[in-house]
């Protein structure tokens, strides 16, 4: 909330002033979200109808802001679009979409099958949902059978993450070459040409 100034010149100046620095972060913003957009369109829509993985994705999207995500992708992806509700049983051939403003987790606790928990706890890396938050939960419940991508992003959130899937066991590639990830928090870095080869890959059986 900006306090109130009793100059009145001064204090358009300052909103003059807070209004460009929110239009430039905007576009920034707005910029980084379609290039995210675009990566995802280039990897999502390659798994088809036979793909029995589930598919979690955080997109950084301001809170009260609506996600345009999954209308999107319902039309272009072959597998259910779904942004869960608390304690949703995760289905596999599923893609979920982190809602905003929460936090998306993953628990499996006591041999339950995993399950999607939302949380309002504080911004990680000034991000909610973080990646970093999701990462380490699905480290925790699917260890070695987990593989994380990162894409490219505003900040290091993820970097954390990456090194817990790695940690248990699993693997994680990054997006080359735009992103904030240390080459030595991920297997691999690769071009998104390169993972949707290598997804396809997966999906064949033949890695």
């Amino acid at each position: 909330m900006r306090t109130s100034i009793r100059a009145n010149g001064f204090t358009k100046r300052c909103d003059d002033d807070h209004l460009v620095r929110r239009a430039a972060h905007r576009g920034s913003r707005d910029r980084r979200l379609g290039g995210r957009r675009e990566a995802l369109n280039h990897l999502l829509p390659v798994l088809p109808k036979t793909f029995a993985l589930p598919v979690l994705v955080v997109v950084h999207v301001r809170q009260g802001q609506p996600s345009l995500l999954l209308a999107l992708f319902a039309t272009r992806c072959m597998l259910a679009i779904e942004e869960p509700f608390d304690k949703d049983e995760i289905a596999s051939g599923t893609i979920y979409f982190a809602p905003p403003g929460y936090h998306m987790l993953v628990e499996a606790e006591g041999g339950a099958a995993p399950a999607i928990a939302l949380s309002i706890d504080p911004p990680v890396r000034f991000s909610r949902p973080s990646v970093d938050v999701l990462f380490e939960s699905a480290a925790h419940a699917y260890r070695e059978r987990l593989l994380g991508i990162v894409l490219s992003g505003a900040n290091d959130d993820g970097a954390r993450g990456a090194r817990a899937i790695l940690e248990a066991g699993g693997a994680c590639w990054a997006q080359n070459p735009e992103t904030a990830i240390a080459e030595d928090a991920v297997n691999e870095v690769l071009t998104l040409d390169e993972m949707a080869m290598r997804l396809a890959q997966c999906i064949d059986g033949r890695q």
